[in-house]
C-alpha cells in the first residue's frame, strides 16, 4: 500500500471491504473511512461508486492473473505440470484467511444483471483465465477442449471452496485434471 497515493489507498480499502462484505453492503462512506481520506478526495478519484467498483475489479483481475502466472512459471517447467500447478496455486489461495470465493463471480452475482460494466469485467476475467489455460494446454500438446474442461474444474473448485470453506477442493480438482491430461496426452517417456 502506497500511503502517498490516494487512488491506491482508496482501491486498497475498497478491495478489502467489497471482497470481504460484498459490493452492495459497502457504502462510499465506509470506503472513505477505511482509506483515511476525505469524501471530497474519494470523489475526486472516483466520481461514482460504479467507477470505484470497475477500478477495483480491473485491478484485482490484473493482480490475480499475474500472481497465478508467476506462481505457475516458478512451480514447473513442463506445460503439463504447469497446468497442474494452477490447481496448487488455487489451493494456496483457498487457504488464505478471508477467502470468499471468486470476486468476479461474487460481483456478477450481486450486480451483473444491473451493471453492464460489472458483467463485462467479470466476463473479461474469465475469458483471460480460460485463454491462459488454453496457452498452457496448447504448449502441452493437449486438444483445445482440455482447456475448457480444466477451466470448469477450476471454477467448480473455487465455488466449492468458497461455499464449504474447504481448500481441499483444489486437490480434488487437480486429481480430476490429472485424469483428463493423462487421457489426452501421450505417455511421457
Amino acid at each position: 500500500m502506497d500511503h502517498q497515493d490516494p487512488r491506491g489507498l482508496i482501491l486498497d480499502a475498497a478491495e478489502e471491504l467489497f471482497y470481504g462484505q460484498g459490493i452492495q453492503a459497502v457504502g462510499m462512506d465506509a470506503v472513505r473511512a477505511a482509506s483515511g481520506l476525505t469524501m471530497r478526495r474519494l470523489y475526486q478519484q472516483f466520481p461514482s461508486k460504479d467507477d470505484l467498483v470497475e477500478a477495483y475489479l480491473r485491478r484485482r483481475d490484473g493482480r490475480w492473473r499475474a500472481n497465478l502466472a508467476v506462481y505457475v512459471a516458478g512451480a514447473a517447467v513442463q506445460p503439463r505440470d504447469q497446468l497442474l500447478a494452477v490447481f496448487d496455486w488455487l489451493g494456496r489461495w483457498f487457504a488464505e484467511p478471508g477467502f470468499r470465493g471468486c470476486a468476479f463471480v461474487n460481483s456478477f452475482g450481486e450486480l451483473g444483471a444491473v451493471s453492464p460494466a460489472v458483467a463485462a469485467t467479470a466476463r473479461h476475467h474469465k475469458e483471460e483465465f480460460n485463454a491462459y489455460l488454453a496457452c498452457l494446454a496448447e504448449a502441452a500438446g493437449a486438444p483445445p477442449a482440455i482447456a475448457a474442461q480444466l477451466a470448469l474444474l477450476a471454477e467448480g473448485a473455487m465455488t466449492t471452496a468458497a461455499v464449504h470453506g474447504d481448500p481441499s477442493a483444489a486437490a480434488d480438482a487437480k486429481a480430476a485434471a490429472r485424469v483428463l491430461l493423462d487421457a489426452a496426452l501421450p505417455a511421457r517417456t
